[in-house]
């Protein structure tokens, strides 16, 4: 594959995204847990769960800080390295962003200062109302940021302009209430839920095989459990969710990730495993799970499909509709305010394909210049290499079914074994610490390399959406982004390392004051009941 400006912006924008969502995920599922943590203290006035919420909310707020650090370069550059696409479609896509950033955003920066400066400012019942805003505000980022994402895998709500020529809103609830952006947000969600839950569980156990912390240690493992129990099936269940919905607004990238060059008759199966060559368009060695694949994608035993090849096809038929309505926009264009009514309704019955006519840009100025090879070269475009999405996906899904038995062995056991955890099951729960993380970003993965050849799927080809810069101007700021990241994130990890490792302040003090405390008063109501008992 030739290397050019557009392949070398996509891996900028990949590697900015890859390491802001390094950070995102443990900010999401930290920001509840350390609020449930301070609702058991506001509840039960036990200092150790104030010693806990303080703890976590410390290594959350290293991490809240970097990763809004690493998130405000993200939107720059749909403005530097992208401005095409800014231009064409920024009426839809800027909408959510700008609400993410005014309302979302604002809300958790601001309490945030409040939940760690306000612990003797503000009373108990407060500071926990301030701890689940900040929690609340961090989820709400993610829900604008993954609906502009979601219009992006599925344009609805949105018509385009041949006046403007660019994509304007229709419809704000239909943006709003898009089924992939839902999806998209509960996984999305869930996902940093197991995260964090995989972290809590991970540093807990390792103060457990050293013998510190220890009631802190294993009440945390309890809370982690349970949250990341609940999260980790959500996880599987909102993947099952996305998988149907790509049977309606993504078909090639669910092709793709099945590597299912053909068509199957219905109910098709899942392959777990095989080796994707797309060359010879076909699966070696394939494994094959009868009916689940028909399940998955389309909730019924009767309805097929389509394979790789049949919507290549498609592709090709839609590219040929495309060019009529890239003609006839043409054509309304030059009339301007004269334009003729035939034009109009020519373009609007074949609109739907005008983004596949810009398919052929990548090869010629004018698509209605293209020759028959390159309307099929085209065509061929729209199939995304195989073989990384398929064993991406696969590769996440195993991790995902691994942390549901993970959480369940530790739930039972904090449930029903008195918080006794095997040590062979500790040294696995530190080990398992970066599993999420690597199967977040391969989600993205999947999700993101996925849709090409598209910037917004059907509609803004990847080829048309880069700004004109040189190879050069991108390849300095990409490499400035990589080791700006990088030193970011050697920080951050220094910093949290440095605080697990020094624990959570006032450790044994806090506990032992409540133990005397308590204790100094069910002595006195003793003293109490045997001086008020008359002698015999």
């Amino acid at each position: 594959m030739e290397f050019g400006i557009v392949e070398l912006s996509r891996l900028q924008f990949a590697m900015t995204a890859m390491y802001h969502f390094l950070f995102v995920p443990l900010t999401l599922g930290l920001s509840i847990l350390v609020a449930i943590m301070e609702t058991v203290y506001v509840m039960t006035n036990r200092p150790i769960w104030r010693q806990m919420t303080k703890f976590w909310g410390t290594l959350f707020g290293i991490n809240f800080v970097l990763g809004v650090a690493t998130g405000i370069t993200m939107e720059f550059q749909f403005g530097m390295n992208w401005s095409y696409y800014s231009h064409y479609v920024g009426d839809i896509f800027g909408a959510p962003l700008a609400i993410e950033g005014l309302m979302a955003f604002f809300l958790e920066a601001t309490f945030v200062g409040l939940f760690f400066f306000g612990w003797d400012k503000l009373s108990k019942v407060a500071h926990l109302i301030v701890a689940w805003l900040v929690a609340i505000g961090s989820n709400f980022s993610a829900l604008w940021i993954l609906i502009a994402n979601g219009w992006m895998q599925n344009p609805v709500g949105a018509q385009f302009n041949p006046m403007t020529m660019r994509m304007e809103m229709t419809d704000f609830y239909e943006v709003l209430f898009n089924e992939v952006a839902q999806a998209k947000f509960v996984h999305t969600v869930s996902a940093g839920y197991v995260t964090a839950s995989v972290f809590v569980l991970g540093v807990s156990a390792w103060y457990l095989l050293r013998g510190r912390h220890i009631e802190l240690a294993r009440r945390s493992i309890t809370v982690a459990a349970a949250f990341g129990l609940a999260s980790a099936f959500s996880v599987v269940l909102l993947g099952d969710e996305s998988g149907y919905s790509a049977t309606h607004s993504q078909k090639m990238k669910l092709a793709a990730i099945e590597g299912m060059w053909e068509t199957e008759p219905a109910p098709a199966s899942f392959t777990a495993f095989g080796f994707p060559d797309q060359e010879a368009r076909t699966t070696h060695y394939a494994i094959h799970i009868p009916y689940v694949m028909g399940l998955i994608g389309t909730r019924s035993l009767t309805t097929s499909i389509p394979g790789i090849e049949e919507l290549e096809s498609q592709a090709e038929t839609r590219i040929k509709s495309g060019l009529i309505a890239y003609d006839a926009l043409m054509h309304i264009r030059e009339a301007r305010d004269n334009a003729d009514p035939a034009e109009t309704a020519r373009f609007e019955a074949h609109s739907a394909d005008l983004g596949f006519a810009f398919l052929l840009k990548k090869y010629v100025d004018d698509p209605r210049q293209a020759t028959p090879e390159q309307i099929v070269q085209a065509a061929n475009d729209t199939i995304p290499t195989v073989w990384p999405l398929f064993w991406a996906f696969r590769i996440m899904v195993a991790l995902g079914f691994g942390f549901i038995a993970t959480m369940l062995y530790f739930f039972y056991r904090a449930s029903f074994k008195g918080m006794n955890f095997p040590r062979p099951a500790l040294h696995l729960a530190v080990w398992m610490i970066p599993a999420p993380w690597i199967a977040a970003e391969l989600g993205w993965f999947v999700a993101e390399f996925g849709r090409q050849p598209w910037t917004v799927d059907g509609v803004l080809p990847t080829a048309m959406s880069v700004s004109a810069l040189s190879m050069t101007e991108v390849a300095l700021t990409l490499a400035g982004f990589v080791i700006f990241y990088t030193v970011l994130f050697v920080i951050e990890m220094g910093l949290m390392l440095k605080y697990i490792r020094k624990g959570p302040f006032q450790d044994v003090e806090e506990t032992d004051a409540w133990v005397i405390r308590h204790t100094e008063r069910l002595a006195g109501r003793r003293n109490a009941d045997a001086i008020a008992m008359p002698a015999e």
